[in-house]
């Protein structure tokens, strides 16, 4: 049996996976309704897949000290997960518990986790790696997170930037607290 591979990613209207402005996480439109459809999507077992920035930006939130009980649920999952990093750079011990570093080709180490994993793969962020894997074919699904935002002076990063052009069939469309949209869609290469 292959696992499937999710690349789960925010964004803000105009297409930005973050920013370097006051708007705080989530860009400040998290609510109750989001966050609880957040802490289902992790409840099931799963692996995470990220790449090394993805990860040494995270990492520090698991350093002795945190306070974690300020984490939403879903963050808390996540970093209870087994975690595979994609890196040639980075060795091991990591910080994140339960985290191994794969290193060489990364469309060839996901082709063998897809083989070999019991539970599905899932990445948050990682937009480098995800835009290679769905360039190669990987990801079965992009769960897209649409906040209602336009960070046209202060968005970083745009989510597909350089990725072929993919034909998306829409499996599931939800609003959540009246304004956050979550899309999800299983992508095939145009042409």
């Amino acid at each position: 049996m292959t696992a499937t591979y999710t690349f789960d990613v925010f964004s803000s209207l105009d297409g930005f996976a973050n920013h370097s402005g006051d708007w705080g996480g989530y860009w400040g439109k998290q609510g109750p309704e989001f966050l609880a459809h957040r802490a289902a999507t992790y409840r099931d077992p799963l692996r995470m897949v990220l790449g090394a920035h993805t990860y040494t930006s995270n990492a520090p939130f698991l350093s002795p000290g945190v306070d974690r009980s300020r984490f939403d649920e879903w963050i808390t999952r996540m970093f209870g997960s087994p975690v595979t990093v994609l890196s040639s750079r980075l060795t091991e011990p990591l910080d994140w518990p339960g985290t191994t570093i794969e290193p060489g080709d990364p469309v060839e180490v996901v082709e063998r986790l897809k083989a070999g994993s019991d539970v599905p793969l899932r990445s948050h962020g990682s937009l480098t790696l995800n835009r290679a894997l769905l360039d190669a074919g990987l990801v079965d699904t992009i769960e897209l997170t649409v906040f209602p935002v336009l960070t046209g002076k202060t968005g970083v990063a745009r989510v597909f930037d350089s990725v072929a052009d993919f034909d998306l069939e829409l499996l599931e469309a939800r609003t959540f607290d009246g304004h956050t949209q979550v899309l999800t869609y299983r992508p095939a290469r145009h042409g």
